[in-house]
Parts: structure tokens; sequence; C-alpha cells
């Protein structure tokens, strides 16, 4: 068979084509190619978990968390965290605030070894056993729960983070400047959300 100048041009560069597609596949990680696997950081993430006895996940807070009620915290319970952990901290938030994202309880230094908070968790803006509570939005040293306007109910995020480090604050930091100081030391995070409406 002959060919023609054009059609040799044409098989030239399908043969080109073949060979850099050929180059790349073989780059690419055994990984990639079966898909995309899960970093450790999610992997992480997918272990550690925190949880309530006092409300389902995404259930009602009863009111003895709450403003209307003695306004005092729920217990929480989490999993061992990852290796390497320090210290855990603590957040709690309300996203549906009329006045954007409002923070209800600010804590760090939370021993690594700590499995679980009790109901009804000191205020003290530093216990015994090294844990640290900042202000929250309210101006208030420690947990102060729900208390949301007349209207649909809100969500309320509590959530905890395995670090790497144990954060040094000033007493009475808030939640920016917890937040600041975890950057580039989180291991996992895990959270458990409940709503409350009045």
């Amino acid at each position: 068979m002959i060919l023609l100048p054009e059609s040799r041009n044409i098989r030239r560069r399908q043969i080109i084509f073949m060979a850099i597609s050929s180059l790349v596949l073989l780059s690419l990680p055994a990984s990639t190619l079966a898909g995309r696997s899960s970093s450790p950081r999610e992997e992480a993430n997918m272990s550690f978990t925190i949880s309530s006895p006092s409300f389902s996940s995404g259930g009602t807070i009863p009111t003895k968390f709450t403003c209307s009620g003695a306004d005092v915290s729920p217990e929480l319970k989490w999993n061992d965290p990852p290796a390497g952990t320090k210290s855990f901290a603590l957040l709690v938030d309300d996203p549906d605030a009329p006045v954007g994202n409002w923070n209800h309880w600010t804590a760090w230094n939370l021993p690594a070894d700590l499995r679980s908070l009790p109901e009804h968790f000191s205020k003290d803006a530093r216990l015994s056993d090294g844990t640290e509570q900042g202000k929250n939005d309210f101006h208030k040293t420690g947990y102060n729960g729900p208390c949301p306007p007349p209207g649909k109910p809100h969500r309320y995020y509590f959530k905890l983070f395995a670090l790497d480090s144990s954060p040094n604050l000033k007493p009475g930091s808030m939640k920016r400047d917890l937040e600041s100081a975890m950057k580039g030391h989180i291991l996992a995070q895990a959270e458990w959300m409940g709503r409350y409406g009045r």
C-alpha cells in the first residue's frame, strides 16, 4: 500500500499521540488509576467521632441545656483520637444566629487521654487537669446553651478537634484566638449537631 504524504503525516501524529498517552498513564500512581484514595486526614476524620447521650444526632436539645432551663452543658463522649494527639479543643457554634455564627463554648487543652465531659461541666476558666475555657459570644466563660429568638429552630454544632499541640492562649481568649492557634495542628475533627427552637 502506498501512503500519500498527507496520510503519512496523519499516521505519524497518531503514533506520537499514542506514545505520549502511554507515558502519561505509566507516570500516574496506582492509587490514581484505581480511583482516588482517602488522605490520612480524611481517614482520621472518618474514624474519630463524638456523640452525646443527652440528645440524638440532629435531634432536639433538651431545655435543661438551654437558656430556657438550667443552662448546663450536655454530656459528651468521643473515641480514641489519631496517634500523636497532644490535646483536644472544643467549639460549640450556632450558624443560624441572626448576627451570623454565634459561639456558645470555647475550650482547649483538654487532656489527650480524656474521652468524655460530664453533664454540667465546670465553668471555671482553668481546671486542675489543664483544661482551659475562654469567653463565648455571650462574653461569659465556659458553656452557655442555645438561646435563639422565637422562630425556626437553630442548629448547634459541638465540634471536637484532636491537636498535635497544646495551644498557649491567654485567659479570656475567644473562638477566633483558638482557631488561629489551631491552624496547622488539627489531626482530626468530629462533630455532633442538635437543634433547638423557641
